[in-house]
Formats: C-alpha cells, structure tokens, sequence
C-alpha cells in the first residue's frame, strides 16, 4: 500500500517488501513466524444501533447520527497487544516503530520519564502533551524509562502505520469501526459503556481511567497510575478486556465526523479517504473533565504516523 493508503492485512508470501506508509517498507522474510498468540473473543454476528445513546457526545466528534449496522461473527482479540506480543513482531522483522524512526513521541507531562532537555516541544491548547526525545514503546516515559516488568501491559507509542505492520506479519487486520463498536458493547445495545450505565467509578473502579484532577494532580486509586495489565478489571459480554479506559485502541477506517449520515447498514468501513485515522475506547487520561471519551460511541482521530504513549492495538482475523 501506498503512503497513508489503507491494506487488507493478509498473509504475506516470503521475502517480500510490503509498503507500510510514510514512505517504509517491511520486510517479511523466510524465517518470518508471524505466530499471533493472543486470545480470542468471538464476536457473534448480528445487529446492533450504533453510535451515542447516552447524550453524552462530544460535540463535533460525530458520534451521531444514531443508526442499525448488521455485521458477520468475526474474531477479535481479547485484549489489546501486549509489549510481549509487539516485542515478537520486532523480534522476528527488525521492525522500527515510526516513534523511533521519527526519534520522539507524545507524553504526558506526569509520566515524562526524561531530562528536561528531551522535550522538544508541547502544543499551546494541551501543554500537558509533550513531545519527547527517546520516547518510543521500549521507553514509553522517554530515555529514563523501559518495560522491564510490563510484558502484559499495552504496548504504547504505537502509530496506525505501525499497527497495520503488525497486522500484516500476523496475517491479521484492524477491526472497522463498526466492529469494534459491536465488540465493546458486549451484546448490551443502548448501554453507555460495555458494562452498562453505571459510571466508571460507581461503586469501585471498572476501568482505568485519569482520577484527580485534570491535569495538574493525578492519583491512583485504581491502582494505575499509567497504564494496567490488559486482563484487569472485568471483561466485556464477549469477553474482551479493557474496551473503554487503559489506551486508545487504532481502527481501520479513515475518520470523517459526518460519515455516520452515509454508511450502507452491512459492514460499513467508514470514507474511502481521509487524513486521520479512527481511535476508539479512551485512555488512562481520559477524565470527564477533559476527555469524556471512555465510551462505547465515543471517537477520536490522529494522523496515520503519530504515536502517544495512551495508543496501542487489537486485531481482527481476517
């Protein structure tokens, strides 16, 4: 595929040069494994309204109009992939991540883990964002940091051109929209959130999400202070793991805020073009006073090539 061009993820032959965006290319060679061992969760097909439901929307995000999509089974990962998953695909590839080629990626300030001569620069709307020398998914905090210990976490830092190389080593693909949508609700059609109406922190904490105050004082009643295992907290009706809160998990369509006034009923999978890419599910500093995004409806957007520290993945069979 061509620069920012979307791919159908499938199996690679041997030895061929894949074109992942940005001007890379990926090399899957004859000792490539391509073994993708995460369990997984078996969506059922079905029909379901998707979009908010709850009045909660973010206004320009598009989460409206409200409609019914029918969509196949299919098999999703239960939860995001894992550092020890990513490290895999690195492994077997030589793989760099667009973080690392780039040679910076966006933290948040309280977790910067770096001298302060490693920040590049921090936008004037969000100067909680900055952007930081040596951050990448081995150094998700910068220069001072590394994942010795977080095997099970998310892997970070991880842009939509990273994903879909991922994906095509694997023989995978990332889930529409659509499908992550239906996965995340978990059977439970007009609910808020996978679990239901129930806020996340109403009577014990139900996802990982930013507690304090936004963005100057963060605490950890969840336990979490950045990211959590991805088998925390309990699963969804379809059994998937942390679908709202801990990271922003990548889609494959591109976004438009008005597409959902255009979309066939079966398997929609979203505009033909577009500048940025989908981002579903919130994150760990998604708060109500800031984000308001750790939702089943909720959307956000980046271009293809950029990373975050609160961005990672899950895949779909294809």
């Amino acid at each position: 595929m061509g620069h920012n061009e979307g791919c159908g993820c499938g199996t690679p032959s041997r030895s061929t040069l894949i074109q992942i965006g940005s001007g890379r290319e990926l090399e899957i060679h004859a000792g490539a494994k391509g073994v993708h061992a995460l369990e997984q969760s078996v969506v059922p097909d079905g029909t379901f309204a998707m979009g908010d439901s709850s009045g909660d929307e973010n206004p320009g995000d598009g989460e409206t109009l409200r409609h019914r999509v029918t969509l196949p089974a299919f098999s999703i990962d239960a939860t995001t992939v894992t550092n020890d998953a990513f490290a895999a695909f690195v492994d077997d590839t030589g793989y760099a991540t667009e973080a690392e080629a780039f040679g910076f990626s966006a933290v948040f300030y309280l977790g910067r883990a770096a001298p302060d001569e490693d920040v590049l620069g921090a936008p004037s709307q969000t100067p909680w964002w900055q952007g930081v020398r040596g951050a990448d998914w081995r150094h998700p905090g910068g220069a001072w940091s590394s994942i010795e210990g977080l095997a099970d976490h998310p892997a970070t830092h991880i842009s939509w051109n990273d994903a879909v190389a991922h994906c095509v080593w694997a023989g995978r693909r990332l889930p529409s929209e659509a499908e992550w949508e239906h996965a995340a609700r978990g059977s439970i059609d007009d609910a808020k959130y996978p679990w239901g109406d129930a806020e996340v922190d109403e009577d014990g904490w139900r996802a990982n999400i930013f507690q304090g105050e936004f963005p100057v004082h963060s605490s950890v009643e969840d336990g979490w202070a950045t990211t959590a295992p991805v088998r925390s907290y309990t699963p969804s009706g379809y059994g998937l793991w942390q679908d709202v809160g801990n990271v922003w998990e990548w889609c494959a369509d591109w976004y438009d805020p008005a597409d959902y006034s255009d979309q066939p009923i079966l398997s929609p999978v979203g505009p033909t073009r577009g500048r940025q890419r989908v981002l579903r599910g919130g994150s760990y500093l998604c708060h109500n006073s800031y984000c308001n995004r750790c939702r089943n409806s909720a959307r956000s957007q980046n271009t293809p090539n950029s990373s975050m520290v609160d961005a990672g993945f899950r895949t779909v069979a294809v």
